[in-house]
């Protein structure tokens, strides 16, 4: 034994040392890349910053980010400068958004449970045909459900943005609840089943805890899809007092005359300051829930 171990120890001391990471030059080109591809990103988002606060006669004349001189009165003729205030704007894509964020989780959710969970004829087939609308053009289906809101008399109003969501019509998220709720142990419902619970406090009780992060994923990308959203507000909205957001920016460009690019610029700014902060709330939920959907545990 002896002899055994000196011949190991000499033969680990003789073999060279592992590397366990990068030279310090290639990590530094890796990070010099990184930040240049970073820089290149940014650079439309910090050119429209920079036109916000920088004269008009030299919006386009130069590719700086350096304005010669500061004027913000850009973000005062923005917020006042139309005939409504852009904060009526920003009230009517809040409304819209939130309502649409919480319609698409409470039926996406729903409909996800009952794919994953639920036993009942013709399951698989009802999946298939919910999968397959994610393949069909947002267009072929613009007219029927236009003519279907115009005879409901919903045109003109909010509630063709969001009263579908309630119906659980992204068929994305729903493919997304459906992977998360089947990494849940089958064992946590046969138990509660056991103690006499019913489906729906199985969903409340059970599955919904247990699925923070897809629900915070699909609730920040409905958040962002309904805020940015610029044909659904075009074709449902006529009522500058309605318009959202998005509508409000188009206000600024004007085809037929002048269009104050300052004033439009600066109040793209302010528009990303909602998705922004809702992002920096949960964006630990977001990157768990894509991380682990799909994933058994």
């Amino acid at each position: 034994m002896t002899d055994v171990a000196a011949a190991l120890g000499s033969a680990s001391a003789s073999a060279p040392p592992m590397r366990t990471g990068r030279s310090p030059a290639r990590s530094a080109l890796i990070h010099l890349i990184l930040i240049l591809a970073s820089f290149a990103m940014l650079y439309p988002i910090l050119w429209m910053v920079s036109g916000s606060v920088r004269p008009q006669d030299e919006l386009f004349g130069t590719a700086s980010l350096w304005p010669s001189s500061v004027d913000l009165s850009a973000y005062v003729r923005g917020w006042t400068g139309l005939q409504v205030s852009f904060g009526q704007f920003f009230w009517n894509s809040l409304v819209i958004s939130v309502l649409a964020t919480i319609g698409n989780v409470v039926g996406c959710s729903l409909a996800a449970f009952a794919f994953a969970r639920l036993k009942f004829g013709g399951r698989n087939f009802w999946f298939a045909l919910m999968l397959g609308t994610l393949m069909l053009p947002y267009h072929v289906v613009l007219i029927p459900q236009y003519i279907l809101f115009l005879e409901l008399g919903w045109v003109n109003t909010p509630l063709p943005l969001i009263v579908p969501k309630y119906l659980a019509t992204d068929a994305f998220f729903i493919f997304l609840m459906v992977q998360f709720f089947r990494g849940i142990p089958r064992e946590l419902d046969e138990a509660a089943v056991m103690d006499g619970c019913s489906p729906w406090r199985i969903y409340w009780k059970i599955m919904l805890p247990l699925s923070l992060p897809v629900l915070a994923t699909a609730a920040i990308f409905s958040f962002i899809w309904t805020w940015d959203d610029f044909f659904g507000p075009l074709i449902y909205l006529n009522d500058i007092n309605t318009y959202t957001v998005q509508l409000g920016l188009r206000s600024f460009v004007d085809s037929s005359g002048a269009s104050d690019w300052s004033a439009l610029f600066a109040m793209s700014n302010l528009s990303l300051v909602p998705i922004f902060i809702f992002f920096i709330f949960f964006q630990r939920l977001l990157i768990e829930g894509i991380a682990t959907t799909g994933m058994k545990r």
